[in-house]
């Protein structure tokens, strides 16, 4: 297989992605961002994926350090950033967002999940 074919971490975005179907699933639509992110932790916890929640990002100016941070919603086996939403639509704004926390953590896979549509819709995204 050609290397530029394989996909980055792809056991550990199957977990993941799963996790977030059972919340889906289970929530449905129509709550707020914070409930998805809790079930999730406990989904997490359940299925035994490692994560971290409401990680402080450093940003970086000029090679020196900023006094604002950014906050990932999760980052998942030390290197998966998941970014919840829970929108009717995904604002480009929002991959862009998690692009800008893959750049300042050189982190190579972020997943952007959304729990605001009747179907889950998530989007691997790559730095």
């Amino acid at each position: 297989m050609d290397t530029t074919d394989k996909i980055i971490y792809k056991e550990e975005s199957y977990a993941i992605i799963g996790a977030c179907m059972k919340v889906h699933r289970i929530l449905g639509v129509g709550f707020l961002e914070a409930v998805y992110e809790e079930a999730l932790g406990r989904e997490f916890h359940i299925l035994k994926i490692p994560f971290k929640r409401q990680l402080k990002l450093n940003l970086y100016y000029d090679g020196q350090k900023l006094k604002k941070q950014y906050r990932a919603d999760f980052v998942c086996y030390d290197r998966i950033i998941v970014e919840i939403k829970a929108v009717a639509q995904m604002p480009i704004i929002f991959h862009s967002q998690l692009k800008n926390y893959l750049k300042c953590t050189k982190l190579e896979l972020g997943i952007l999940v959304n729990f605001g549509t009747a179907s889950l819709t998530y989007k691997r995204v790559i730095n």
